[in-house]
């Protein structure tokens, strides 16, 4: 890793990803015009394809002697490598995205030795860019906000001890797969969550759902959500908004209870903003899993 201008790359990745923007908002989806992947929620458009094609053409120009894996080209079996891989999410949100819904985000990672190294989270309907770069902190531009291109550091606010989960804002996604273990798994630990402490629930703020793995991530490094337990996304879901998290001090753990060094591309994923006391918050949320995901293992 040692030659790779790593600050050089990440500017690069968000070239890319700004430039190929304008593809997505300018795009005119539906709900009718989503084919589908695995069923009715599992969606992928011809702007999914189009963008994926556009980047790796261009990450692969400029760098070729590194690897590549995405959403749209991704084959079961192939396995994610040493080698330096960018990873991406053309379309993180492909269901907001044919809804109109603007929670969508280009999620571009690079992976080195299989570790999360530079994120890059992009929406281009706000035009706000989330950046990080392992060991170099992460930041936030909202280039409709600050025509400047101010960055700000994340968190985006002094992290504040983190209690119990009784105070806490919690992001979830439903996912894709609505049957068997792992639905079921998720089904009965939202409402452990939400339910009443007396009753042996968590008490939680609220259960939140972005639509996008890669927000939802970002949201967590900015502090707007404490916790995101998901299970079943891909490492082009994660990878890039995993490096944001870490470099705003939050931490990655297994949806599953017990392993606290989860892989990049193991599928369940637990995140906890920065703050004192994430070690204990993992812990009382682990604590109120029903089941164990099958996902990944």
């Amino acid at each position: 890793m040692s030659d790779i201008d790593l600050q050089e790359v990440h500017d690069f990745m968000i070239e890319v990803a700004r430039k190929v923007g304008e593809r997505i908002t300018s795009a005119t989806p539906s709900t009718g015009a989503a084919g589908s992947k695995k069923n009715s929620v599992d969606l992928v458009t011809e702007t999914d394809q189009a963008v994926e094609k556009i980047i790796s053409t261009s990450l692969h120009e400029k760098y070729p002697n590194f690897s590549f894996m995405g959403e749209e080209t991704y084959k079961p079996g192939d396995k994610l490598t040493d080698a330096p891989t960018f990873i991406l999410d053309p379309i993180d949100g492909t269901t907001n995205f044919v809804h109109r819904h603007p929670y969508v985000a280009i999620s571009l990672g690079l992976a080195i030795n299989q570790l999360p190294t530079i994120g890059i989270v992009y929406n281009p309907f706000t035009q706000t860019l989330y950046s990080g770069i392992k060991g170099h902190g992460s930041y936030l531009t909202q280039f409709l906000l600050t025509p400047q291109n101010q960055k700000q550091k994340l968190p985006l606010y002094p992290a504040t001890p983190l209690e119990t989960l009784n105070t806490c804002l919690v992001a979830v996604e439903w996912g894709s797969d609505r049957s068997g273990n792992d639905f079921a798994v998720k089904s009965k630990t939202f409402a452990k969550l939400a339910e009443a402490k007396e009753r042996g629930g968590g008490m939680v703020h609220g259960l939140r759902s972005l639509g996008s793995a890669a927000l939802n991530l970002c949201a967590v490094a900015a502090g707007d959500i404490d916790v995101y337990w998901e299970a079943g996304c891909w490492a082009w879901d994660v990878c890039a908004g995993w490096v944001i998290l870490s470099e705003a001090g939050g931490i990655m753990v297994d949806a599953n209870p017990g392993n606290w060094e989860p892989r990049v591309d193991e599928r369940r994923y637990l995140a906890v903003r920065g703050g004192e006391g994430q070690k204990a918050l993992v812990e009382e949320f682990w604590s109120l899993i029903e089941g164990r995901f099958e996902v990944g293992v």
